[in-house]
C-alpha cells in the first residue's frame, strides 16, 4: 500500500473518531434541554442506539447501502461484513448511521418507552437509513445517477433522522403539561442549558470530521478541497448562530440562548449537503438562511402543528437538512442557478429531498404504528410524572 493510500485511510479513521464523539454532543444537548429526572434515560438511549446501530449496520445495513446496486434502489445484501480492505469505510459509515438514529431520541424525549426506542433504532440503522442512503452514496443509486448532490448528508443523514423524528413525536404525543385545553403551548425549560451548550460545541467539533471526512481522502490535491470544506462548514455554523440570535432578539426582544444554539446546528446541518461545492460566501448565506428558518420552524411545529419536540430536532435536522440540500441547487458553483446553471440542478435536488423525506416518513410511520398498537410507544402517566430514570432504570443521575 502506498503512502497516499495509508494517509487517506488514516484521515477517514480520524474523522470517523470525531463523528463518533458527536454521540456525546447529542447526549449533552438532549440532557441539557430536558428535565433532570430523565437524564439517565437519555444517556442510555444515546449509548444504546450507537451500540445497537453498530451491530445492525455491520450485520447487514452496510451491504444494503454499499453493496452492488439492485436497480438503483438497494444494495445487494450480505451478512456480517468482513472485507478487510473496506473496514475503514465500514467504521466511517457506521458512525454516520448512528447519527441518523440518535436524532430521533431528542424529539421523543421524556415520555417514550425505552424498549420501543431500542427496536426503532435497530430498524433505523438496519433498513431505513441504508436503503435511502444507497440511492445517493452508492454509485449505482438512482438519485446518484440523476446527479443529486448531498456531499456529507444534509438529507441522507440529517433529514432522514428529522422526518423520522416528526413522525415519532406526533405518534407518541406531547409531554404532560405541554399544551393547555385551549391549544396554547407551555414552555418546559431544560434543566441545564450549560450542558446543552457544551453539547453544541462537541457537535460543532464533530462536524469537522463529518464534512471534511466525506472527501474520503486527504492526499495530493484533496488537501485543498478538505481545507475549503473546513471553511464552508465553520462559516455556515457561525452564520446560523448569528442569524438565530438576531432573529430572536427582534421577535422576543432578547437574544434567546437555546434558539441561538439551535441556530448554530441549523447552519451546520444546512451546509452539509453542499460544503464541497459552494463558495465560502455561499456557505455563509446558507447558514444565515438556515439559522433564520430554524427559529420560525420551531415555533410553527410547536404552536401550529402541536408537535412536542423538546430539542428542536425536526426543525434543525429535518427542515434545515432539506432546505440546505435544496440550496445546493442555487449556490453550487458548478451548475447552481445563481452561477448560470439554470433550474436543472434545483429540480434534481427537489426530487431527492422529496423522495428521501417520503421514504423516511412512511417507513418510520409503519414501524412506529406497529410498535404503538403492539408494545405501546409511551410510558404511563405515573412514570412520566415521576421521571423515566426511576421507572425505566431504577436510579437517578443526580443524587444529593
Amino acid at each position: 500500500m502506498d503512502t497516499n493510500a495509508v494517509l487517506d485511510i488514516m484521515w477517514i479513521l480520524i474523522c470517523g473518531i470525531l463523528v463518533f464523539f458527536m454521540q456525546a454532543g447529542f447526549t449533552l444537548v438532549e440532557v441539557g434541554f430536558t428535565r433532570s429526572k430523565n437524564a439517565g434515560n437519555i444517556i442510555m438511549k444515546n449509548l444504546m442506539d450507537f451500540c445497537i446501530g453498530s451491530v445492525a449496520f455491520w450485520a447487514i445495513g452496510y451491504s444494503l447501502m454499499y453493496g452492488e446496486s439492485i436497480s438503483g434502489f438497494i444494495g445487494t445484501p450480505s451478512l456480517l461484513f468482513d472485507n478487510a480492505k473496506e473496514m475503514h469505510s465500514l467504521f466511517f459509515q457506521t458512525v454516520f448511521a448512528a447519527t441518523a438514529a440518535t436524532i430521533v431520541s431528542g424529539a421523543i424525549a421524556e415520555r417514550t418507552k425505552f424498549t420501543t426506542y431500542l427496536i426503532f433504532s435497530l430498524l433505523m440503522t438496519l433498513v431505513i437509513y441504508p436503503i435511502s442512503g444507497s440511492w445517493v452514496w452508492n454509485g449505482g443509486g438512482w438519485l446518484a445517477q440523476m446527479g443529486f448532490t448531498d456531499f456529507a448528508g444534509s438529507t441522507v443523514v440529517h433529514s432522514v433522522g428529522g422526518w423520522a423524528s416528526l413522525v415519532a413525536a406526533a405518534l407518541v404525543g406531547p409531554r404532560i403539561g405541554k399544551y393547555n385545553t385551549d391549544g396554547t403551548s407551555n414552555a418546559i425549560p431544560g434543566h441545564n442549558i450549560v450542558l446543552g451548550m457544551i453539547g453544541v460545541f462537541i457537535l460543532w467539533l464533530g462536524w469537522f470530521g463529518f464534512n471534511p471526512g466525506s472527501q474520503l481522502a486527504i492526499s495530493g490535491d484533496n488537501v485543498t478541497a478538505v481545507s475549503g470544506i473546513f471553511i464552508t462548514t465553520n462559516l455556515a455554523g457561525v452564520a446560523g448562530a448569528l442569524a438565530a440570535m438576531f432573529v430572536t432578539w427582534i421577535i422576543y426582544k432578547k437574544p434567546d440562548v437555546s434558539m441561538t444554539l439551535n441556530g448554530a446546528l441549523a447552519g451546520l446541518v444546512g451546509v452539509t449537503a453542499g460544503c464541497a461545492v459552494v463558495s465560502p460566501f455561499g456557505a455563509f448565506i446558507i447558514g444565515l438562511i438556515s439559522g433564520t428558518v430554524v427559529v420560525f420552524s420551531i415555533e410553527f411545529i410547536d404552536k401550529k402543528l402541536k408537535v412536542d419536540d423538546p430539542v428542536g430536532a425536526v426543525s434543525v435536522h429535518g427542515v434545515c437538512g432539506a432546505l440546505g440540500t435544496l440550496l445546493v441547487g442555487l449556490f453550487a458553483t458548478d451548475g447552481g442557478l445563481f452561477y448560470g446553471g439554470g433550474f436543472d440542478k434545483l429540480g434534481v435536488q427537489a426530487i431527492g429531498v422529496f423522495a428521501i423525506g417520503a421514504w423516511a416518513a412512511v417507513a418510520s410511520f409503519i414501524i412506529l404504528y406497529i410498535l404503538k398498537v403492539t408494545m405501546g410507544l409511551r410510558v404511563t402517566k405515573e412514570e412520566e410524572v415521576d421521571g423515566l430514570d426511576i421507572h425505566e432504570h431504577g436510579s437517578n443521575v443526580y443524587n444529593d
